[in-house]
C-alpha cells in the first residue's frame, strides 16, 4: 500500500494481478470473436448485420432530436422515427434470417466490454480516502427536512434517534422557508462541535459550508431524494438511520468543497439547457412535460442562450449545457443520473460540455460517445462562465427571457420540494424570480438548487477544507466501471506496463 500526494492510501493492484491479466486476454479474445464472425459471415449477410445495425442508430438518435428540438408533426414523426428504427432493424434481422449472426456478435461484444472493465478496474490502483480518528461529538446540531425524501425523517424516526444519542435537533418548517445558514451559525455560537443536516444535497452544501468556515466536523444524513453525495461518501441511502451510527462509533474524511459565485456546493453546478428548466415554476411537478415544451426554445429557438467557459488555460465556446461538479465523474452517466465520482478530495473540479446543433450531431454522440465532437470532458482547477446569445457578439442581453424558460420563484425545484437553501446563500447566487431582467445574470442549478448568478460566474474548489464524520461501518463506495481504453487493455493482457490516464487514479 502506498500513499499519493493528497495522503489517500493506494491499493496495490498495479499493472495487473493474475485476475485482471486473464481477464484483459478474455476482452481481446472475445473482440477478435467478433471480428472473426464478422468477416466469416459477410457471405451470409455478416456486413449487413453491421451497417443495419450503425443505421438503425444513426436514424433513431436523429429522430430523438427531432423529438426533442421541435413541436407539432415534426416531434410526433421524430417519435415515430425512433422507435420504428430499431423495430425495423429487428425484422430485418428477424425476416433474412440474420438474427443468429447478430446474437452472436452481440454475445461476442458484451463480452468484450464487460471483461474488459473488469480487468481494467482490477488493474487500476484504487485509492482509498484517507480517514481519521473521531471523539464523539458532545453537542452535536442536526438540521431535519421532515418533507425531504418523501418524508424519510419521520419515516425512519431519525429525530427520535438523534435525540436519544444526546443530538439537538432543529425540524424545519415546510411552509416557513428558513435560513439554514444561519441557523447552523447560531448553533456554533451557542457551542455546537459538529453540525449536520437531514435533507437533500442543496441544505446539505449550505451547511457543510459553515461547518468548513469553524473548521467542525459535518453529519450527512441520507435524507434526501437521490442522495448522490451520500452515495458518493460511501453512506448507506436505504437506511438513513444507519448514518447516525457515526456519532457514536465514526471517522473523519477531509474532502473538497464547491465553491460556485460564493456559493458552496457539494455535487454539480449546472448551466444552460437543464438549468433553464429547473427555474419553471411547473417543473417540480411535472419534470418531463416541462422539460419537453421547453426543449425546442432552449436548443433551436431564436436568441437562444450559449455558454462560453475559460476552463483553466482553455477556452470552450458555445456549449447548450455545462456541468461542473465537485470531483470528475467516471462517465458521462452523471447526465442520467447514474455516475459516480471514485474520490472527492482530488483537488479538481470535473467539467462535461455539451454542444449538439442538429440530427447530424446528435447521431455522432450516439455512435461515437465520448469522442463525439459535440461532448468534451476533462478537468480543471478552476472555471469561468460567461453568456451570449446566438446572432449576437457581446454579453446576453436578453435578460430574464432565458429562451423561453421564464425565471420563477422555485428555490430547490430541482431537489426535495421543501428544501429552503435560498435564503442561506453568502455569494452572488439567489433564488430565481418573475422579476429578473437583469442584463448580465444567467441562470444557474446548484445541486439542483434554482438560482441566478451574475456572469462571469467562477467556479473554484476548496481542497480538504470540509471534514466529514462518517460511521466506521458503511457501505462504502462502489468502485466505478472505468471507460475501455483498448491500448491499455492490450498492455495488460501482453504484460506490458500499464500506466493510469488522470482522473482514472480513484
Amino acid at each position: 500500500m502506498s500513499q499519493d500526494g493528497r495522503g489517500g492510501a493506494r491499493t496495490a493492484g498495479s499493472g495487473g494481478g493474475t485476475a485482471a491479466r486473464l481477464l484483459a486476454r478474455i476482452a481481446v479474445l472475445a473482440a477478435v470473436g467478433s471480428l472473426v464472425v464478422l468477416v466469416l459471415a459477410i457471405g451470409d449477410g455478416g456486413l449487413v448485420v453491421l451497417l443495419a445495425g450503425l443505421l438503425g442508430l444513426v436514424v433513431c438518435a436523429a429522430g430523438v432530436w427531432w423529438f426533442l428540438a421541435h413541436r407539432g408533426a415534426v416531434r410526433l414523426l421524430g417519435a415515430l422515427v425512433a422507435v420504428a428504427a430499431p423495430v425495423g432493424v429487428l425484422v430485418l434481422f428477424a425476416h433474412d434470417g440474420l438474427w443468429r449472426t447478430a446474437l452472436l456478435l452481440v454475445v461476442c461484444w458484451a463480452l468484450a466490454v464487460a471483461c474488459a472493465r473488469a480487468a481494467l478496474r482490477k488493474a487500476r490502483p484504487r485509492r482509498k480516502t484517507r480517514s481519521y480518528p473521531a471523539s464523539r461529538p458532545r453537542s452535536a446540531f442536526l438540521i431535519m427536512n421532515p418533507k425531504s425524501g418523501g418524508g424519510k425523517v419521520g419515516r425512519f424516526g431519525l429525530v427520535d434517534r438523534a435525540e436519544a444519542l444526546g443530538a439537538r435537533v432543529t425540524v424545519l418548517d415546510p411552509d416557513a422557508p428558513a435560513d439554514v445558514a444561519a441557523l447552523a451559525r447560531e448553533a456554533v455560537a451557542d457551542g455546537a462541535d459538529l453540525l449536520g443536516v437531514a435533507g437533500g444535497d442543496g441544505t446539505q452544501a449550505l451547511v457543510a459550508a459553515v461547518a468548513a468556515e469553524h473548521d467542525l466536523p459535518f453529519l450527512v444524513i441520507s435524507a434526501g431524494t437521490r442522495n448522490h453525495f451520500a452515495m458518493d461518501l460511501g453512506l448507506d441511502r436505504s437506511d438513513p438511520s444507519r448514518c447516525l451510527d457515526a456519532l457514536t462509533d465514526g471517522e473523519e474524511l477531509r474532502i473538497d468543497l464547491g465553491d460556485v459565485g460564493g456559493r458552496p456546493f457539494v455535487n454539480t453546478v449546472s448551466f444552460g439547457v437543464y438549468a433553464d428548466v429547473v427555474q419553471r415554476p411547473e417543473y417540480r411537478d411535472d419534470k418531463a412535460g416541462t422539460a419537453l415544451t421547453l426543449m425546442p426554445d432552449l436548443l433551436v429557438g431564436e436568441g437562444v442562450r450559449r455558454l462560453d467557459a475559460r476552463i483553466d488555460d482553455t477556452t470552450l465556446t458555445s456549449q447548450q449545457a455545462l456541468l461542473i461538479s465537485n470531483n470528475a465523474y467516471t462517465s458521462p452517466d452523471v447526465l442520467s443520473g447514474g455516475g459516480r465520482r471514485p474520490s472527492l478530495d482530488d483537488g479538481e473540479l470535473g467539467v462535461l460540455g455539451i454542444r449538439v446543433e442538429g440530427a447530424a450531431e446528435a447521431a455522432d454522440l450516439a455512435v461515437r460517445g465520448s469522442q463525439s465532437t459535440g461532448l468534451t470532458v476533462t478537468t480543471a482547477r478552476r472555471v469561468e462562465v460567461t453568456s451570449t446569445v446566438t446572432g449576437e457578439s457581446g454579453p446576453d442581453d436578453t435578460g430574464g427571457g432565458d429562451s423561453g424558460a421564464d425565471a420563477a420563484n422555485t428555490s430547490g425545484s430541482g431537489t426535495d420540494a421543501s428544501d429552503t437553501s435560498g435564503s442561506g446563500t453568502s455569494g452572488s447566487g439567489r433564488a430565481a424570480g418573475p422579476d429578473d431582467s437583469s442584463t448580465d445574470e444567467i441562470p444557474v442549478a446548484v445541486d439542483g438548487e434554482a438560482l441566478r448568478m451574475t456572469t462571469p460566474v467562477v467556479c473554484t474548489l476548496r481542497p480538504g477544507a470540509l471534514r466529514v464524520l462518517v460511521p466506521r461501518h458503511r457501505p462504502g463506495v462502489v468502485a466505478p466501471a472505468p471507460r475501455v481504453d483498448w491500448r491499455r487493455l492490450f498492455d495488460l493482457a501482453f504484460g506490458r506496463p500499464v500506466p493510469n490516464p488522470p482522473g482514472q487514479d480513484g
